[in-house]
């Protein structure tokens, strides 16, 4: 590396491997020493890849909005996920990435999201149906559920439910990346046992994907309806979007659309659960606000839920880090970054820092009346690659969050401060049980 270049200070690692197994021992304190010992833009290195983490919000700022144009998603996150979703929206780049935004965008305009409200609703009403009083339940199972049906509702026409291949593709995912497994830092084209299952569920999901396409094309387009299967099925058959384009894409939306948003409603609730007060004083908006069961037009009312999930992706924000690598030397924070440096940005350390947080190990949801640096809460990203998925995730937390505490409290009936997986999204490690109780 040139001598010349001012590069940010970090641990000397191991020869060859680096600091990987720092990294698998636990990813969070790692970062979190990173930041403390070296500084909030620190260096590392990970089988022989040259990384620097980045957790100061100004810089985060520059990376993912004031020039993005400098950045893109990056060797590493390429790599990963090019079985999985390759040509789809989340990894793509340059106009490839700009032509599948524009084609897909209209699903998620605020009119069209404002008509998937009441099918999110029948959703979360459908859960509730099958709760009784002193139930315990997993909150992640439950969550998984209601949010892969509102997935099927809205944006394919179809249920995914009964079909395990969604699922069991997630839990190979899972797998594969957990950071806590030495070997998810590994090429995945290794034939270890669980990237064997990973490329066996991958093919499932896929095989899967083809067959709503089919079925989808089979019907005439006029009896289509306009949910993003059909837009997508009408681009693939205009020529504007590859087979390989609509599959990745259809897997992208299927796994990033349901998961992050169950884990968003998990967290939320294993904080309300240790908060009776908190829950009361949602249940006292709800009733106010909505009449009898909440409609699109309440939620922007709902401004206590609202602070309540912001809180909550604080403090356990599903998608955990972000990656980023530069094109060309870049300055961040004063240091020189050479261009090819894989940076990562963790929304983890950044959420939890006490530069930015007054006591921020702590669930206090009024925090967010209060001035912030604007990333140093970002966890649906930002700039021009924000979540396309982001509204609508907000949308389905608020009404199915409304919808359970209208007919219910609960009480956290396990660890408060549970193991946590870091895999492709932040897992919860052992169920997260409530009890529940009837209002």
């Amino acid at each position: 590396m040139n001598s010349e270049v001012s590069y940010p200070p970090g641990p000397r690692g191991l020869p060859v491997i680096g600091n990987t197994v720092e990294l698998s021992r636990d990813i969070f304190a790692f970062f979190e020493q990173l930041r403390d010992e070296y500084g909030r833009v620190a260096r590392y290195e990970v089988f022989g890849t040259d990384a620097c983490m980045v957790a100061h919000p100004d810089a985060i700022q520059q990376i993912l909005l004031d020039e993005h144009e400098v950045f893109e998603k990056g060797e590493v996150l390429t790599r990963n996920l090019a079985d999985a979703m390759g040509e789809g929206l989340f990894v793509t780049g340059g106009d490839q990435w700009q032509n599948q935004r524009t084609q897909v965008q209209p699903a998620f305009y605020r009119e069209r999201l404002n008509t998937y409200v009441p099918e999110m609703r029948a959703s979360a009403e459908q859960t509730v149906e099958q709760w009784r009083d002193g139930m315990v339940i997993d909150v992640n199972d439950a969550m998984t559920a209601t949010t892969m049906d509102v997935l099927g509702r809205t944006l394919f026409g179809v249920d995914v439910t009964e079909n395990p291949v969604v699922s069991d593709a997630s839990n190979a995912i899972l797998a594969r990346f957990d950071t806590s497994r030495f070997w998810s830092f590994l090429p995945d084209r290794l034939p270890t046992p669980t990237n064997r299952r990973y490329r066996q569920k991958l093919d499932e999901l896929h095989q899967f994907v083809d067959e709503l396409a089919q079925q989808r094309r089979q019907q005439q387009p006029e009896n289509r309806g306009n949910d993003l299967l059909s837009i997508l099925v009408g681009f693939v058959e205009a020529s504007d979007l590859t087979m390989d384009e609509f599959r990745d894409n259809m897997v992208t939306f299927l796994f990033a659309g349901h998961e992050t948003t169950a884990l968003g409603l998990t967290y939320t609730l294993l904080c309300l659960a240790q908060h009776p007060d908190i829950q009361d004083t949602l249940r006292e908006e709800v009733n106010t606000v909505c009449d009898g069961t909440v409609s699109a037009e309440d939620l922007s009312n709902l401004e206590r839920i609202e602070s309540v999930i912001d809180e909550a992706l604080r403090l356990y924000p599903p998608v955990y880090m972000f990656f980023r690598e530069a094109k060309r030397d870049v300055t961040l924070q004063g240091y020189e970054i050479p261009g090819g440096t894989t940076l990562v940005l963790p929304q983890w350390v950044v959420h939890r820092d006490p530069e930015w947080w007054d006591d921020p190990e702590t669930f206090r949801p009024e925090r967010f009346n209060d001035d912030y640096p604007e990333y140093a809460y970002f966890p649906f990203g930002g700039g021009p690659r924000h979540c396309i998925g982001m509204r609508f995730a907000r949308m389905e937390m608020k009404t199915v969050l409304a919808t359970v505490l209208e007919e219910y409290s609960f009480e956290l009936d396990s660890d408060p401060d549970p193991d946590l997986i870091a895999s492709t999204n932040l897992k919860p490690g052992e169920p997260i049980a409530i009890e529940l109780h009837e209002c």
